[in-house]
Parts: structure tokens; C-alpha cells; sequence
């Protein structure tokens, strides 16, 4: 599908929109549609994200400034019709061979109500591609811009429904907002919200991205991370039937395992066989993850880092350890941590960590992590971010389906 995204400028222009207009174009591009940025100001993205440039999209150009105080006096001027034309003329040049238009913003202000009015121009007599509305900010309801809007053309465009046309919100304040401005139901603006690029946000190794992708663990919560190699002392078993029953309240949980198989004893190798086995007899395949089946040898401090920035809890069930690394880890990491009751595990955790027997039973061990899970604001928050607000699941979740 060949989509155009319209607005005043984009990046790398610094502003909100221009951000989310950038994820947008990404996720997008990345899922095979061609995508054309139309604006005054700003780069093409990559050789894939093109730029069309009408700078008399521009909010600050010096024709749109002067037709914009005129505007803001109340006058309508032979200047707006003139600026107006040309920017249809312009527009309708720059669209051509696009199946879908997106514009952000610019019939929700009046930053350049030439450009407002020519949209509506050229959507009246059918001259555009369908056509969705993306509003962010609404000068008829921001007490800042009422001094600067009149009743009639062409200010009423910015609060009347032009018929044929998608309108997307960013919350539900927005929702019912423009629903009260346009007199339409709130159940035809559809609640699009911005996002979080996570890959971005915690800095991630690209490693550590290729990883992700192929597990896709961040579509799963929790998630319960074992940095340990893969050796019988570390009791992997129990992770497993604790996940296994984790499950039931929590059916998406997922387990990821980082280490590789233990470098001096042959008998891991079916200890991993006996590991494998058992996961694909609980119904984990998809669930369980052991990065060694991807990745051979030990993965890179920054990787495994990373693993601690966006798992949700340390599992940690080993029956021996010297010293346990990963609980200091994890306290460096913020995470809540679920171990064994041994010596050296208590010595650091002490009452800060929830500790249970080597040779518990899962369900009992599932039920403690489940209560932490249902009972904890900070780490429901977090996984209802990952879930919601992270720039992937939003396209998959709202952007594409309203693109099909």
C-alpha cells in the first residue's frame, strides 16, 4: 500500500508529533508499505521513507504567517483563497499514486488553516486518497487558541465532521473531546495512544534485539528471567513446572533461560535433552526460552544486562551456589527477585527476596509469584506498558487494522 503522512514539518525537526509521525513511518515501512512524508520542513527517514516538500505546508512560512494574522483578526482575505489554491494544486500533485493519506494535526489546529482548507477542498470534490484525520491537539476545546478562531469558513472546518473521513484520537479524553466538538458518536473516532520505542529506550544491544525478535518475549508477561548456565545444580526442571502452573493465572508468562550449556560435563548435553523433553511435555514450546538454542556460548555482559532491563522477575531455584551473581543483579536491575532457600541466596537477599525450598512445590512457588504479580502496582504498570504503549504492539493492535 503506498500511504502519505502529512504534517507542518517532521523530523529531524524536534517536536511530539514529529516523533510519532517518525515511529509511524518506521513500523509502517517495516511492514512492506511504501511511505511518503509530506511536509515543509524536515529529511527522508531512510531510501525507503521519502520526503515531498511544499513549503507552504510550513506553519512559519512567511505567506502562511501573514494569511495567519489576517485569520486571527477575523478576516478572510483574497491572500488565504490564493495561498489555499496553490496548496490544493500542490497537494494533489504530491499524492499521486497514494492509497491512503494520513494527516496529523493539520485539521485539528489552526497553525495553517490554508492548508485545513485545501484538504477540505480537494476531499469535497474527491480528489483525495482515503483520508484519516489523526488529531493530537484540538484548538476548538484549548482555551490558548479561542482568541484566535471566529465563527464560519474556514475556522468551522477545525470542528465539523467532512463526512468520508477516519478520525483517530490519542486518548479518551481526546475521544470525547472531538466527539462533542463534531457532534458524532465517540464509537466512530477510533483511540489510537503514542508509544514507547523499547529497543530505543533501554538502549538495547543489537544482539539483544535479534534475540527478542525470534522469541518474541516482549509480547509475553511475565516474564521470569534465569541467567544461569545450563547444568543440573541450577535446577532448571523447577522452573519449568513452576511456569507450567504460573500459567494458569497468568497464561502468557514466559520463562527465558540466557546461559549455555555447562563447559565441563557431558552429561548436560542430556540434561538439555531432558529440559527440552519436559518443556514440550508442559506446552511450553513458545513459552520457554533457552538462548542457547539460538546463540552458542556465553552471551556478552551487555546482553544479558539487557535481559535484566526488560524481564519482570529473577527465578532463581538453583540447589547450589558459590556466591549468586544474579540476585545483586537483579537488585542493581530493580527486579523483584524469587530464589532458593540456600545459604549463600539468603545471605544476600535476606528479607528482601522471596525465598522457597529447591524441592517445593511449583504450584505452591507459582501461587507466591502470581500473588506478587496480581498484588504489585509498579509491576502491573509495567506490563500493561509493555503490553499497550510499546510502539510494536500499538501497530499491531490499532495501525494496521485501520491501514487494511
Amino acid at each position: 500500500m503506498n500511504i502519505a503522512i502529512l504534517h507542518y514539518s517532521v523530523p529531524p525537526i524536534v517536536g511530539g508529533v514529529e516523533s510519532v509521525i517518525a515511529h509511524h513511518a518506521r513500523l509502517m515501512s517495516a511492514d512492506e508499505h511504501s511511505v511518503r512524508l509530506i511536509a515543509a520542513r524536515g529529511e527522508a527517514l531512510s531510501e525507503r521513507i521519502s520526503l515531498r516538500t511544499i513549503p507552504l505546508a510550513d506553519s512559519r512560512h512567511e505567506r502562511v504567517a501573514k494569511v495567519k494574522a489576517q485569520l486571527d483578526s477575523g478576516e478572510v482575505t483574497a491572500d488565504f483563497e490564493s495561498l489555499r489554491d496553490e496548496l490544493a494544486a500542490q497537494l494533489q500533485d504530491g499524492l499521486s499514486g497514494v492509497d491512503v493519506l494520513i494527516a496529523h494535526n493539520v485539521c485539528s489546529l489552526n497553525k495553517n488553516l490554508a492548508l485545513t482548507a485545501a484538504l477540505h477542498q480537494l476531499h469535497t470534490s474527491k480528489r483525495l486518497p482515503r483520508l484519516i484525520l489523526w488529531h493530537h491537539d484540538l484548538a476548538w476545546t484549548t482555551p490558548r487558541y479561542r482568541h484566535e478562531l471566529h465563527n464560519g469558513y474556514p475556522w468551522d472546518l477545525l470542528r465539523t465532521d467532512w463526512g468520508g473521513t477516519m478520525h483517530v484520537v490519542v486518548s479518551e479524553l481526546r475521544r470525547m473531546e472531538l466527539a462533542d466538538l463534531m457532534k458524532i458518536s465517540p464509537e466512530k473516532i477510533h483511540v489510537i495512544p503514542n508509544g514507547v520505542d523499547m529497543e530505543r529506550f533501554f538502549k538495547l544491544e543489537n544482539q539483544t534485539q535479534n534475540l527478542l525478535k525470534k522469541t518474541k518475549l516482549l509480547d509475553a508477561s511475565p516474564i521470569l528471567l534465569l541467567p544461569v548456565r545450563l547444568t543440573p545444580r541450577k535446577n532448571i526442571e523447577l522452573a519449568l513446572w513452576t511456569l507450567a502452573a504460573l500459567r494458569k493465572d497468568f497464561p502468557r508468562a514466559a520463562l527465558v533461560v540466557t546461559g549455555p550449556l555447562g563447559p565441563h560435563n557431558e552429561n548436560n548435553i542430556n540434561y538439555f535433552e531432558i529440559l527440552t523433553g519436559l518443556r514440550k511435555q508442559l506446552g511450553l514450546v513458545g513459552s520457554a526460552h533457552f538462548l542457547a538454542e539460538l546463540h552458542e556460548g556465553f552471551l556478552p555482559d551487555e546482553v544479558i544486562a539487557d535481559f535484566f532491563r526488560v524481564a519482570d522477575a529473577l527465578f532463581f531455584p538453583s540447589r547450589e551456589e558459590g556466591f549468586g551473581i544474579p540476585l545483586v543483579e537483579a537488585a542493581f536491575s530493580h527486579l523483584p527477585a524469587f530464589c532458593a532457600d540456600i545459604p549463600p541466596l539468603r545471605e544476600l537477599g535476606v528479607n528482601d527476596a522471596r525465598f522457597f525450598s529447591p524441592d517445593e512445590d511449583p504450584a505452591k512457588i507459582a501461587g507466591m509469584i502470581a500473588e506478587y504479580f496480581r498484588t504489585s502496582m509498579n509491576a502491573r504498570l509495567s506490563m500493561r506498558a509493555r503490553d499497550s504503549f510499546r510502539w510494536e504492539a500499538i501497530y499491531r493492535q490499532h495501525i494496521a487494522p485501520i491501514l487494511a
